[in-house]
């Protein structure tokens, strides 16, 4: 991330398809690996290795400067969290709903602000208090929504995972702020070594390292070149031209998309209890985004 002072150059059209093309991207990220019925580390190390290929050629090529230092430390220690961020959360995605599962993963900023109180000691404002509540609220109604009898086992390890996967991204968040190194040589370490931290674990789990058909491997392979490369490229391109508020804002979108892919193409229904959950915590966590925002925004020079 840039540190000079220039405000992002405004380019209404261009911005709004690049942020419209990162969250549809991002979002379709659920359904694809559904639809993939690959092993969790098999969808994760596929999705992580191919990634991180493109990530590094590109660096390679455009002659990026490498992160050194306190940023290569940083950068490796955020790959290993991605790596189980990843692997959480894909396997949640077989043990509960496309809904509950990307609601909970999106929980990822109130783990962030709690975090940072609890550990680093920063303080939170009321309306970011506020907002940790809202959504916490709304996680609860999810997380004890399990759909009738016989579904409670299966929806609460589901509902774990994905929160495990939150609080692993919430970590890496926090582990990168702040870091001055290039964005792109940055995101190809990253990637890199979070594909190298979950080789060792789908080895000793015994899942397949490779596709086990044409068709899961078309999946894998749009699974990596579609939400982690063009989803998130897209996403931080529209960064450097809209507002922070914005684009944040505009993430929470995911969990509505990616619950109406899956009831289109997957054909899931979700459960009364699930849809308030989902509403409440997507007001929680919009309140804490805006707060947030409102709280460190700066006057450019």
């Amino acid at each position: 991330m840039t540190t000079d002072s220039t405000p992002p150059t405004r380019s209404p059209a261009t911005a709004i398809a690049l942020l419209f093309l990162g969250v549809v991207s991002v979002s379709a990220a659920a359904i694809i690996i559904r639809v993939a019925a690959a092993h969790p580390l098999t969808a994760s190390w596929s999705r992580l290795s191919l990634g991180a290929i493109v990530l590094v050629v590109i660096a390679l090529v455009r002659r990026r400067p490498w992160p050194r230092g306190r940023d290569l430390v940083a950068a490796m220690i955020a790959g290993v969290l991605l790596a189980a961020h990843f692997g959480l959360w894909i396997a949640s995605l077989s043990a509960t709903t496309v809904a509950a599962s990307v609601v909970l993963v999106c929980l990822q900023p109130v783990f962030v602000v709690v975090i940072a109180r609890l550990v680093l000691r920063e303080p939170a404002p009321a309306r970011v208090v506020l907002g940790i509540v809202i959504a916490l609220v709304g996680a609860i109604a999810i997380a004890f929504d399990h759909g009738g009898s016989g579904a409670v086992t299966l929806s609460s390890t589901g509902n774990a995972l994905a929160l495990g996967g939150a609080v692993a991204i919430a970590i890496y968040v926090l582990v990168l702020r702040g870091q001055q190194a290039d964005v792109l040589a940055s995101a190809a370490v990253i990637t890199a070594t979070a594909a190298l931290a979950i080789l060792p674990v789908a080895i000793g789990v015994h899942a397949p390292l490779t596709p086990q058909d044409g068709r899961q491997a078309f999946w894998l392979v749009v699974l990596a070149l579609g939400p982690q490369v063009v989803g998130h490229t897209a996403l931080n391109a529209a960064l450097r031209r809209l507002p922070a508020s914005v684009v944040s804002g505009s993430i929470l979108g995911e969990p509505v998309i990616a619950a109406a892919l899956a009831a289109v193409f997957l054909g899931e229904r979700i459960g009364a209890q699930t849809c308030v959950g989902a509403v409440i915590t997507l007001m929680g966590v919009f309140v804490l985004v805006r707060a947030q925002t409102t709280t460190t925004t700066t006057p450019t020079a």
